[in-house]
């Protein structure tokens, strides 16, 4: 081929037209760097926040910051991904192909995996609210569909509980339809103690308020206990006993140990105060036709004197 002729072949080339594409494109690509650094610096700006606000609630810097890095990079991949197709699909229009057939194809093919994989989206829309909300969190104890445990993993797809017995339960996020987090904050520890009826419910109370401001100074508990104890009141009168019921506010996971110590320092009390925790009582009547040697203890007939059945005070 002469000089000539690759000279008539470039003059007959679109220059102009191609380079108003190229600028074009190149101006996308610049454009969708800049969409990128933007939303990069936002999602930032996003975990900082996250952070913070997680701090202020009271969870360790250690888990808020992979709670708020596992959210910020599924959306980032999300963002990025939708960023980056729309730019694809702008340079391929620009450089005159068709996309149309393009965007059928994608359309038919996110159709049929949206109707098989249905459940797995729906898992992994739910557990990205679920995070993001901070409904739950490693290391808390949770009841999930009715069944309590601690939380050992929050996943996009899965909450994993582990009971007292060391069962492992695994929950799908899109099923998930009732969940309590009993440590979220702060924690309750709700007493419900019973006295006998012959005791003076005003001097009760103030015995417990006590022995509650008594575990309050205690070096190796008080720190778990939040606030002064809180004494609802006589909550019920029970078959053998008054109820008075209360709450101590604990440190998240602690209000089982802060109970069971708040409880045997309430029993040595009662004990020193002379203050009697009732057993259940039986009444039992004598009815027609019973062997004499029952009637001779309860008497005869059935309307005759009644038998108390409990135990006794002393076995020995």
């Amino acid at each position: 081929m002469s000089w000539d002729q690759v000279k008539a072949y470039l003059a007959g080339i679109p220059w102009m037209t191609i380079a108003g594409a190229a600028g074009r494109v190149l101006a996308i690509l610049v454009l969708a760097w800049i969409v990128l650094k933007v939303l990069k610096h936002a999602l930032a700006r996003m975990q900082r926040r996250l952070e913070r606000r997680a701090e202020a609630e009271g969870e360790s810097y250690k888990e808020s910051h992979r709670r708020s890095e596992t959210l910020v990079s599924l959306l980032r991949q999300g963002l990025f991904i939708v960023v980056w197709v729309l730019a694809i699909l702008t340079i391929l229009k620009e450089l005159g192909l068709d996309i149309a057939p393009i965007l059928a194809g994608a359309g038919v093919v996110g159709l049929a995996v949206g109707f098989g994989a249905q459940n797995l989206v729906r898992d992994v829309i739910s557990g990205f609210f679920m995070i993001l909300e901070n409904q739950v969190r490693v290391g808390d104890v949770a009841i999930i569909n009715g069944q309590g445990g601690l939380v050992e993993a929050v996943n996009f797809r899965t909450v994993v509980l582990r009971d007292l017995a060391g069962t492992m339960h695994v929950f799908p996020n899109g099923t998930i339809t009732t969940l309590a987090n009993m440590t979220y904050g702060w924690s309750g520890y709700v007493f419900e103690i019973g006295v006998a009826y012959k005791e003076d419910t005003d001097r009760v109370v103030e015995v417990l308020r006590s022995v509650a401001e008594e575990l309050r100074a205690d070096p190796e508990h008080g720190h778990d206990i939040l606030e002064a104890v809180e004494i609802f009141g006589v909550d019920q009168f029970a078959d053998s006993a008054v109820v008075i019921k209360g709450r101590i506010k604990t440190r998240p996971l602690q209000q089982w140990a802060v109970g069971r110590e708040f409880l045997r320092r309430v029993k040595q009390a009662f004990d020193r105060e002379g203050i009697e925790i009732p057993f259940p009582h039986r009444t039992l009547y004598v009815g027609e036709g019973q062997p004499d040697w029952v009637k001779q203890l309860g008497g005869q007939g059935s309307t005759g004197p009644a038998i108390e059945a409990g135990e006794p005070e002393d076995a020995g």
